[in-house]
């Protein structure tokens, strides 16, 4: 593997059903860097826990909140694969259609590149943290990283930009943004709390702070404080409280060791302060060593 495609992929993993929505631009300018299969590889949705159901790819999470007002999506994936998302969708029962809030944890084509198209099939409000809205509306062009490599998907503009501590609301579900940044300026993790018949579950879906191999935490242009955006998030992260953990990447919190497609409805499986807390000093181990080659 090319070094650059080897860094990219150590980096972005440790971080014709509907034809309006798979139509590419005339003049299409964006390409992603890199892609891996198990980004595309196909994966049965499934319920997490009361109204929070998972919706993405083998490995690229992405999540669905129901409500009876509409649906929140949390993530998208490639572009390609949003058909995939519109199947996952309809197979638990909801409409694609139904989706009034778009969310994401970062603005890395991996995770938004199909922002634009649900965007326009649905009319969903589309929110970001401000600090990356303008990565998100010139493609990723502008990221500190990432962006040597030209806009890498299909540039969208933010409905609502959110500042750290903002409730997003639709009818009575409530999702706090938790502003996490360093992996880009605007990443962001969303706490809120699901019920079942049995109980009430806070949730984190958490944006892990994995480093780049190209970024220098002393200061990189565009993004001088990614050192010290680092350092305040994980420390802020390891104390975290929930009861059920996700993050960006099925890898980040081993969903394939916790649930099988076969598996029934079961959200202890998600219980797992342990591996969240590894997952986080394994994080911050990283930087102490990163943060010697400045």
């Amino acid at each position: 593997m090319p070094t650059l495609r080897r860094k990219l992929a150590t980096t972005l993993i440790a971080g014709a059903l509907f034809t309006p929505i798979v139509t590419l631009a005339q003049n299409k300018t964006w390409k992603p860097p890199f892609v891996q299969a198990e980004w595309s590889k196909d994966y049965r949705p499934f319920r997490i826990a009361g109204n929070l159901y998972y919706v993405g790819t083998y490995d690229l999470a992405c999540y669905l909140i129901a409500t009876p007002k509409g649906h929140i999506l949390i993530n998208t994936g490639l572009e390609s694969s949003v058909p995939q998302i519109r199947k996952h969708i309809e197979a638990l029962g909801f409409k694609f259609a139904d989706i009034k809030i778009l969310l994401a944890t970062h603005a890395h084509y991996d995770h938004v590149a199909g922002m634009a198209a649900i965007k326009k099939a649905t009319g969903a409000k589309l929110m970001i943290q401000e600090k990356d809205a303008k990565a998100l509306a010139d493609g990723g062009a502008s990221d500190y990283s990432l962006g040597s490599h030209g806009a890498s998907f299909e540039p969208v503009q933010a409905d609502q930009l959110l500042k750290n501590g903002e409730i997003i609301k639709l009818g009575t579900m409530q999702v706090k943004l938790l502003h996490h940044p360093g992996h880009t300026p605007g990443a962001s993790s969303f706490s809120f709390t699901v019920r079942d018949e049995k109980r009430a579950y806070k949730v984190l879906i958490a944006n892990m702070p994995s480093i780049l191999d190209e970024t220098k935490l002393s200061g990189m242009p565009g993004y001088p404080e990614v050192g010290k955006d680092y350092a305040k998030t994980l420390a802020t992260m390891k104390n975290e409280q929930f009861d059920i953990w996700l993050a960006s990447h099925a890898s980040q919190f081993r969903l394939h060791e916790k649930h099988r497609p076969t598996d029934p409805y079961l959200p202890e499986a998600f219980f797992d302060k342990a591996g969240y807390d590894k997952a986080v000093a394994d994080l911050k181990k990283s930087y102490d060593e990163k943060i010697k080659q400045k």
